[in-house]
């Protein structure tokens, strides 16, 4: 179960982290977003980047072997990764709607679940 509640963790905090370090691009297509300063953007950003650290902090201290998780550090680190690249695929797709999915994307998708494979394997 803790392998589980890590994993889902990682996913929300994932989600918080796209939205702060790319949410704001959109903001120039809400009413009223678009004249804040620079300054402004980044608080924004800090707040929603808080949430983020809420679930990514418990995630790894729920997940790590030496808690009694399942995952040392390199396999938290992988999974994260892997997670990120997911969740951001997704808002870039569905959120954005600017950039296809191509095969080159894929390919790479390939390698990183390659390497999900290498860091669990014994």
């Amino acid at each position: 179960m803790r392998g589980f509640y890590t994993i889902l963790l990682l996913v929300f905090s994932n989600i918080f982290m796209t939205l702060a370090w790319y949410g704001h691009l959109k903001f120039a297509d809400w009413k009223g977003f678009s004249k804040l300063s620079l300054v402004a953007i980044i608080g924004i950003s800090w707040g929603i980047a808080f949430f983020e650290y809420c679930l990514l902090v418990p995630a790894n201290k729920i997940g790590f072997i030496e808690n009694g998780g399942p995952f040392n550090f390199w396999q938290l680190k992988v999974i994260q990764e892997v997670i990120t690249l997911i969740v951001f695929t997704l808002f870039v797709v569905f959120v954005f709607k600017m950039d296809t999915l191509r095969w080159n994307h894929i390919v790479g998708f390939v390698f990183l679940i390659l390497a999900v494979y290498f860091m669990f394997k014994k």
